[in-house]
């Protein structure tokens, strides 16, 4: 798989979020975000282990402003996970790989960190 993570916009969000079987992880960021930035190596890393669990996309708030408003998104790096199409967890600010681990194990089926 050359790209882990899924780019989304309005046009494509039912399709690649709500639609899936698999529970999807969006990343709510922007290229000017500093801690968006840290994020984007640990979502890769955390996609390309989890492949057959959980689906990882971006969503840049600057480009897709009606979305980050209907999810309430005031800070970034917001991180929401969606199953089923129904918001599940949402996680706000930089965080290091094992609490998303940790954070996700439900979904992802991780014993522990």
């Amino acid at each position: 798989m050359s790209q882990p993570l899924i780019e989304l916009t309005e046009a494509n969000f039912k399709n690649e979020v709500m639609d899936r079987k698999l529970p999807v992880l969006v990343d709510f960021w922007a290229p000017w975000c500093g801690p968006c930035r840290t994020m984007g190596p640990i979502l890769e890393e955390f996609a390309l282990e989890h492949p057959d669990a959980i689906v990882v996309a971006k969503l840049n708030v600057d480009e897709n402003q009606q979305l980050a408003s209907r999810y309430d998104i005031l800070s970034i790096p917001t991180l929401l996970l969606f199953n089923g199409g129904e918001l599940q967890k949402k996680l706000i600010g930089a965080i290091p790989k094992k609490r998303l681990v940790e954070e996700l194990a439900p979904w992802i089926g991780a014993e522990s960190a």
